[in-house]
């Protein structure tokens, strides 16, 4: 794999500004540039950045609607109604339906849960859905991490005499259902000043906001925020601005006091003694609550996120972690032949999407298989199956690409879709796949530059091996949690040397284990770079090369830092 290295400039105003908030906050004018990047300019804005305070969330009362749902839902415990927590399959709607739920369980026991099959019902709010409220005497339905284009069958639940909150975050169209009240900042008339919240963010303000008017007192809602903290990581949205705060108090409830469920979950992982950060909810936590509901149903994760009993727990999450084998199974086997599909394509170079259909795929692993696509052919992917007579499926983007927009260009087309820039759910008439392909491509190819569709690495600063110092790497950890708009920083370094002592490791020596210097200091730097062995046979002739790295802690050597080599090249 060929990379460009894309140098990412800062203006000399901008520098001056690093510089500056670098000397008044006692660290690396390199680390000072990289506030300024993430839009921070002053030292209180710096502070806030480094210690988030939960004091400084937001009024959840300044969100359109939070009025009404808050009246509404007291009513309902009030006359003691039915309340059904209605919330998605994935992690973002298992773990908002699970935060609700638990923490209405403390004051009230008139309530019960509710997750969509994801092959029988599909995404969102389904009719078997508001039937199974009906049949169970509900008065008032939550729903969580969709609903927002449920306009049919939340007329439907009105006609059955069912109220509807919703608490969304995707966009909504013109139209909007008819429920009590509807919590999305993406809403025309939206009052909230943070727009990016995950769905279990919205579900957390809705809470936040019924303990206020209740006078239950703020602590209450810690112990939900390990739950939040999972929402945000996995759903990928910004971790900056309320994102911030809620991720960083959430890691902390995670490490320090997680709920029964996610401490089973930890364990299953092996991440028991680890100080776990956002990158292990990525790839360890948030796959096995996902697997649920792709291989069999969200509620057992749902079930797991409110159990109560450790033992109880650390069995339904053993069965959960089945799930997720069978899932990496499904996944590598249906990369593989999607790859080979689109590899066969005529015209290949001259496309800047994919869209690939195939009847026979397992419908819970196609969003997966779609994020492949787009990692492997930097082109916006969308990737079908057959769900009864229609094709279903999910869309993946590249950075900087708005999927959804290219995705309701062609709505004329399209049965249901919905979601938000990276990633989205459509389905169609079977017959319709084609003419969508082609439609789709053109909207693509007339909208995406030509630097999103090919490897790019972001370099945001130049420096030596002596600027790592421990005070440097430990300032570097205090920009955690890492993810959208305050990714890892990446840094490059030119001219470095072997030590002498790097060499290939892994099962098929695929890896290489690396020990550098370069010609500023004597600094010998520790490195791993993963999946590039190609690269060992010119390091080894002692030719200085040019390497881009994230600056990482040893985790089998606590306390030491280690570069983790994003590529390398002769110098």
């Amino acid at each position: 794999m060929t990379h460009k290295w894309n140098y990412l400039s800062t203006s000399p105003e901008q520098a001056e500004t690093g510089r500056q908030l670098a000397k008044n906050l006692g660290i690396s004018p390199i680390l000072g540039c990289l506030l300024v990047e993430r839009g921070i300019t002053t030292v209180q804005a710096a502070r806030r950045f480094f210690r988030p305070q939960l004091h400084d969330l937001h009024d959840p009362f300044l969100m359109k609607d939070m009025d009404v749902a808050v009246e509404r839902l007291n009513k309902a415990m009030g006359r003691k109604e039915r309340i059904l927590i209605y919330g998605d399959y994935d992690v973002d709607g298992t773990t908002a339906v699970a935060l609700v739920y638990r923490f209405i369980q403390q004051f009230y026991s008139n309530i019960d849960y509710y997750i969509p099959g994801r092959y029988e019902e599909g995404y969102g709010v389904s009719y078997k859905g508001v039937d199974y409220a009906a049949s169970t005497g509900v008065g008032l339905i939550i729903v969580l991490d969709c609903g927002i284009k449920a306009v049919d069958e939340i007329a439907y639940a009105r006609r059955l005499g069912i109220d509807f909150i919703i608490c969304d975050h995707h966009v909504p169209d013109d139209v909007l259902p008819p429920a009590v009240a509807i919590l999305d900042a993406k809403q025309p008339g939206n009052t909230y000043p943070y727009e990016h919240l995950s769905g279990c963010g919205v579900g957390f303000k809705l809470m936040q906001a019924f303990a206020i008017s209740n006078g239950i007192e703020f602590h209450h809602l810690i112990p939900l925020l390990d739950l939040v903290a999972v929402s945000i990581a996995s759903d990928i949205v910004p971790i900056m601005g309320e994102n911030r705060i809620l991720a960083y108090h959430g890691l902390k409830q995670l490490n320090s006091n997680p709920s029964v469920g996610l401490k089973a979950i930890i364990d299953v992982c092996g991440l028991a003694d680890k100080d776990l950060n956002m990158s292990d909810i990525v790839f360890k936590i948030g796959p096995r609550i996902n697997a649920s509901g792709r291989i069999q149903n969200g509620k057992e994760a749902v079930e797991l996120l409110i159990e109560k009993d450790f033992t109880q727990a650390l069995s339904k999450a053993n069965q959960i972690n089945q799930y997720n084998e069978t899932r990496k199974d499904l996944d590598k086997s249906m990369t593989e032949e999607a790859s080979r599909i689109v590899a066969e394509q005529k015209g290949l170079d001259q496309q800047r999407s994919i869209v690939i259909y195939n009847e026979d795929w397992h419908k819970g692993v196609i969003g997966i298989v779609a994020s492949r696509l787009t990692e492997i052919y930097y082109r916006p992917a969308v990737v079908l199956t057959r769900t009864g007579d229609m094709a279903t499926g999910s869309a993946r983007s590249v950075s900087g690409f708005d999927v959804y927009k290219a995705i309701e260009h062609c709505r004329d087309l399209l049965e249901n879709f919905g979601g938000h820039t990276y990633a989205a759910g459509l389905s169609m008439k079977v017959e319709n796949v084609p003419i969508f392909a082609k439609r789709f491509e053109e909207f693509v190819a007339q909208h995406i530059r030509p630097e999103q569709t090919s490897a790019v690495i972001d370099i945001n600063a130049e420096i030596d091996f002596k600027d790592i110092t421990p005070k440097f790497f430990n300032d570097l950890k205090r920009f955690n949690p890492f993810g959208p708009e305050n990714t890892k920083p990446v840094f490059c370094t030119h001219h470095v040397y072997d030590y002498g002592t790097s060499k290939v490791v892994g099962r098929g020596q695929e890896h290489i284990k690396l020990e550098l210097v370069d010609n500023k200091s004597n600094n010998v730097m520790n490195g791993i770079a993963f999946g590039q062995s190609s690269h060992v046979r010119y390091i080894k002739t002692k030719r200085s090369f040019d390497i881009c790295y994230t600056i990482e802690e040893n985790t089998h050597k606590r306390g030491e830092v280690q570069l983790l080599i994003e590529d390398i090249k002769p110098s």
